[in-house]
């Protein structure tokens, strides 16, 4: 990313720029399925305290973590059983216009006890939207996903409502998908859904 010339209103057009300051540890918002999302680098613990603090959201509650492919998922399903993969994996074929699934899966070594807190799971999900999954390939592994609003708050549903909510943070542009609804979650362990 070219830092010698001056991000206008904090507002991000392209996908290598967007990378450039997840990997430097910014939180950014951007378009998801049905509603704006708030994103960092997992991996990076600063980056997530600081996503957690815009929030106003306990570690406890947990966020999701997205992906542009299944692959990258495998480690947390693979101990799950053949059936429920094959849940999974249906519902991650989805088409723009329908609604995302998110699933609750056993944490894995591979994810930061940061990311899951109290819990002994994680949630994830592969993204159809185009941005989100470019941004995930581009950057090379999981991207934190959580609804950009402070706790208590409605989802933002427009860029106007994501910067009511946060001055000053990186905005990447983008149009949000065709889905009504934020994701439903699912347990992948009890079948329980957990939101409708």
């Amino acid at each position: 990313m070219n830092m010698q010339k001056p991000v206008t209103d904090y507002e991000i057009n392209d996908v290598s720029d967007a990378v450039s300051l997840i990997r430097r540890g910014e939180v950014l918002a951007y378009p998801t399925e049905a509603v704006w999302g708030l994103g960092c680098d997992p991996y990076q613990k600063d980056a997530f305290d600081r996503l957690l603090a815009l929030k106003q959201r306990p570690v406890e509650k947990g966020v999701i973590l997205i992906s542009h492919d299944v692959d990258m998922l495998m480690p947390l399903l693979q101990d799950l059983p053949k059936n429920i993969q094959k849940q999974m994996l249906k519902s991650w074929q989805v088409s723009m216009h329908e609604r995302a699934t998110t699933w609750i899966v056993p944490s894995h070594s591979s994810i930061p006890s940061w990311i899951t807190g109290q819990h002994d799971s994680i949630a994830v999900r592969v993204t159809q939207h185009p941005l989100s999954r470019d941004i995930c390939q581009t950057l090379g592994h999981l991207l934190v996903s959580t609804s950009a609003n402070p706790s208590g708050r409605p989802p933002a549903t427009t860029k106007q409502q994501v910067k009511d909510y946060f001055s000053g943070i990186f905005i990447v542009n983008g149009l949000l998908g065709q889905s009504s609804e934020p994701s439903r979650i699912i347990d992948s362990r009890t079948g329980t859904v957990l939101r409708k």
